[in-house]
């Protein structure tokens, strides 16, 4: 694997993109974490090397932002050393789509539903378990594709809406989607917006998600290794076609889903 070093001063990174933040073990080190935009965020060891990955929200506005690294040794000791994470800017194009109506102009019971959802998601994404639940780095869901439209500026019939938290990987309906790598599912559902709908936990606050599925095949506590079948591709909820929306959302930051493949490799 590539790593990021945390000897240095500064950590650069790009809107909507993930980034491997490291320190070298050290004898009486028997706890790390970051603290980073509001959150503790747990490091894991590996060897002689402690980790963990952070995200930089697609919306985050470019510039310096303070992290702390707290190193906490079997001594009792608390050491904190201040560091700086420089977002760089990144140009994410518009989209037009036309879409069903009822997507764009929601009836009451509709955006009762869309908000009820929305708050689920977020009790799920707001979780950051102190472990992470993979050994190998990450992969592609569908082997061998590419992904379009992460951070996208969209436009539904006309009207501006939230960017694309996601990249749109295209496949035939029914094509088997594997899991992006080890994790436990933490989510199961038909949702208004994103049809049907599985979300992987994979430990320190790195949930994947899979928008859109024609059939489900996992269930909620149930593990997965990488690259085990989750469900099928599908074009359910507000979409133009079949396609597998497939996002990353790491300490409820929306980050492009290639962005862990690369710093997982």
């Amino acid at each position: 694997m590539s790593f990021l070093a945390l000897v240095l001063a500064v950590v650069t990174v790009a809107q909507g993109d993930a980034v491997r933040i490291e320190h070298s073990h050290e004898a009486g080190l028997e706890a790390a974490s970051i603290d980073w935009n509001g959150r503790s965020v747990p490091m894991v060891r590996s060897d002689d090397v402690w980790f963990t990955l952070l995200g930089v929200d697609l919306d985050v506005s470019p510039g310096s932002y303070p992290a702390t690294l707290v190193l906490r040794h079997t001594n009792g000791e608390t050491t904190r050393t201040d560091e700086v994470i420089d977002v760089t800017s990144k140009e994410f194009p518009t989209t037009r789509l036309t879409v069903e109506p009822q997507y764009v102009e929601l009836a009451p019971e509709d955006l009762a539903r869309s908000n009820r959802e929305s708050a689920r998601l977020g009790e799920i994404f707001g979780r950051i378990s102190g472990e992470a639940l993979w050994t190998e780095p990450f992969e592609v869901p569908i082997p061998g594709r590419e992904g379009s439209n992460f951070g996208h500026r969209r436009v539904f019939n006309d009207q501006p809406r939230n960017p694309h938290s996601g990249a749109d990987i295209s496949a035939s309906e029914g094509t088997p989607i594997r899991s992006a790598n080890r994790g436990r599912v933490v989510e199961t559902g038909n949702y208004f917006f994103n049809g049907n709908t599985v979300i992987v936990d994979h430990g320190l606050g790195i949930y994947a998600v899979y928008l859109h599925l024609s059939r489900i095949d996992v269930e909620i506590g149930q593990w997965l290794e990488r690259g085990e079948v989750l469900g099928l591709v599908g074009a359910t909820g507000r979409v133009t076609g079949p396609h597998l929306h497939w996002g990353f959302r790491v300490q409820n930051a929306r980050v492009d889903p290639f962005s862990i493949v690369r710093v997982t490799q």
